[in-house]
């Protein structure tokens, strides 16, 4: 363990942060991964209690600010084309009730990124049925469900919108009607964890307006 009377607890957390940060934002690693290996660059192999690690609220703000400097030519790009796709997908599944998560909803997804969506409706094996009748190959996994009542079943599958692209992976974690309610209710920071499709849409329409804007 990281001996307090030596190190500055705060000092720490921001490093790993900043190392975890760039490994998500370059890399890919999901946020879990990304703060192990930032812990092992910024204090070695010593073992570090979990008040020294950052939660994921502070490494978000990181990879915003790593973003900004260092890849603001290409990530904005890469995030409207990520939320397009996520919309297309939203679309298809209307019958579903979709909703999108993660860093292409709020805004820290790169190239690396995947979509994440959830999907809320009585009779789960319709999704799949529907993936299966769109010639949809998809692969089956489990997701920790977003109130930490078990696992759902994780529809995954790589999908590009024309040849010429680069195929990106798309989740859909299948919930049953009833885990809809309250799961729209905002953090503690007020930002909400999903997204609607008129959310998105919305979204999309004020990536469009920004360059006019003061």
């Amino acid at each position: 363990m990281v001996r307090k009377s030596f190190v500055d607890p705060q000092r720490v957390r921001e490093e790993i942060a900043i190392a975890a940060a760039r490994l998500i934002a370059e890399e890919g690693l999901d946020y879990a991964s990304a703060k192990r290996k930032a812990a092992r660059q910024v204090v070695g192999q010593v073992k570090v209690a979990g008040e020294w690690l950052p939660d994921n609220d502070q490494i978000e703000e990181e990879i915003r600010e790593y973003q900004s400097l260092f890849q603001s030519d290409t990530q904005p790009a890469v995030l409207r084309r990520l939320r397009e796709i996520a919309l297309d997908w939203m679309k298809r599944l209307a019958s579903f009730n979709p909703y999108l998560t993660g860093a292409v909803l709020n805004g820290t997804a790169g190239e690396h990124s995947d979509i994440h969506l959830q999907v809320f409706c009585d009779n789960l094996k319709e999704v799949a049925i529907y993936l299966l009748n769109a010639n949809v190959q998809y692969d089956v996994s489990e997701t920790r469900h977003f109130g930490g009542r078990g696992d759902v079943e994780t529809l995954s599958f790589l999908w590009r919108g024309a040849r010429d692209e680069e195929p990106v992976g798309v989740h859909v974690a299948l919930y049953d009607t009833d885990d809809l309610r309250g799961a729209v209710r905002a953090d503690a920071r007020g930002r909400a964890a999903r997204a609607s499709t008129e959310t998105v849409q919305a979204l999309l329409a004020e990536d469009d307006a920004a360059p006019f804007t003061n």
